[in-house]
C-alpha cells in the first residue's frame, strides 16, 4: 500500500496551500488588469487543479521517511482473547 508519511503529508499540504494562494494572488491581479472576474475564477480552478495533481497521488518524494510499525504478536492458542470493549460492556455497575 502506498501512503504518505506525517512529513510527506506537511509538505503536500504547504505546496498545496503555496500553489492556491499565488494562483489567487495571480488571478485576482489579472482580472482586476482586464476587469474581467470570470478569468480570476478559471486561473484559481487552474492553479486548485495543478496542486491536486502534484499533491493528491502518494508521490515518491511524499514517501522518504516511513513510519516503523511494531511487529504483529500471534495469538496463543486456546481460547480466543476477548476485545477490552467486549470485557468492559459485560460488567455490572451497581
Amino acid at each position: 500500500m502506498l501512503t504518505q508519511d506525517y512529513k510527506g503529508q506537511k509538505l503536500a499540504e504547504q505546496i498545496f496551500q503555496g500553489i492556491i494562494l499565488i494562483s489567487a494572488v495571480i488571478g485576482f491581479v489579472y482580472g482586476l488588469i482586464i476587469e474581467q472576474f470570470g478569468w480570476t475564477v478559471y486561473i484559481v480552478l487552474a492553479g486548485f487543479a495543478v496542486s491536486c495533481v502534484l499533491t493528491l497521488p502518494p508521490w515518491p518524494m511524499y514517501r522518504k521517511n516511513p513510519l516503523s510499525w511494531q511487529p504483529v504478536i500471534p495469538e496463543s492458542s486456546g481460547e480466543p482473547s476477548q476485545k477490552p470493549q467486549e470485557s468492559l460492556k459485560k460488567k455490572k455497575h451497581k
